[in-house]
């Protein structure tokens, strides 16, 4: 049985490539999920994940489907995205969130008019839903990098990132610039991950292996390392099983592996041991 799942990995190398680029991928946007999630951001991820298509569509639009170009694009697109919301809700009374969900309506449309000027429905499917099976070498390289960054730079500010999370006040009476910094480079590392995940699940799929294990992860748990370990290994869980899943029924590969990690979130949210439907109701009753 076990020879019969693994068939696919043995015997083809873009089998192989997919499932390391989706498990590098797992490591770094997890975590983020998570801090998203404390911060209750969870929507903001995916209104930066809509941010980055009109930079990745003009990176389309001068090179093809350059890498590099798209990635560049995209990154400079999502942060644009991020200061600018952040600095209109500074000035005036609208949330955060509000001012995203204008940015990123407005950006999602700038960057299907940008594809359809040069591209075809093939193009735009492309880089909305990726193309998990197709990554090559270069791509696999330009995800461990970013995998690798946000890694580092997550140990080095484990609690800085933790402190501002929970506590911005205390940070704010240290230094008041300190919170805004370490906001933006969290932001910088979200839209970095998203950037990464485009070229495999694309800019709409990539925000569902971010923030669906990160939120199944939550209610096992109301430890925080705990929480970041169950989220790293939801993701890398539904990574494998839904490549197996997409091998195997012939469906799209990103959507497969969104749909393992809803079903992960689905089980969770009845089961948990922390915040799990199950779990509140025996306490209601009980208490």
């Amino acid at each position: 049985m076990t020879q019969h799942i693994l068939e696919a990995f043995t015997a083809f190398g873009f089998m192989r490539r997919s499932l390391v680029a989706c498990l590098a991928l797992s490591l770094s946007v997890t975590p983020l999920g998570v801090f998203l999630l404390l911060r209750r951001m969870s929507l903001i991820g995916d209104a930066l994940s809509h941010a980055v298509l009109p930079g990745v569509a003009v990176g389309y639009l001068f090179s093809g489907m350059s890498l590099l170009a798209m990635g560049a694009g995209g990154f400079i697109a999502g942060l644009l995205v991020a200061l600018l919301a952040g600095w209109v809700s500074s000035v005036t009374t609208l949330r955060e969130d509000s001012s995203f969900a204008g940015f990123y309506l407005g950006s999602l449309a700038l960057g299907v008019v940008l594809v359809s000027l040069r591209g075809s429905g093939v193009d735009l499917l492309h880089l909305l839903f990726g193309s998990l099976l197709a990554v090559d070498r270069t791509a696999l390289i330009f995800i461990g990098v970013i995998a690798t960054l946000t890694l580092l730079t997550l140990a080095l500010g484990y609690r800085a990132i933790v402190a501002e999370a929970f506590d911005m006040t205390f940070l704010q009476v240290r230094s008041q610039h300190t919170p805004r910094l370490i906001h933006a480079l969290f932001l910088a590392l979200v839209v970095m991950n998203l950037v990464a995940g485009f070229q495999i699940l694309g800019t709409l799929m990539t925000v569902g292996l971010m923030m669906l294990p990160a939120i199944a992860a939550r209610c096992w748990s109301n430890r925080l390392p705990i929480i970041l370990l169950l989220a790293v290994l939801i993701g890398m869980g539904s990574s494998f099983i839904g490549l197996t899943w997409s091998w195997y029924q012939s469906i799209p590969a990103g959507p497969a592996i969104v749909l393992t990690a809803s079903l992960g979130f689905l089980v969770s949210v009845l089961f948990g041991v922390e915040k799990g439907l199950f779990r509140l109701t025996y306490n209601r009753v009980k208490g």
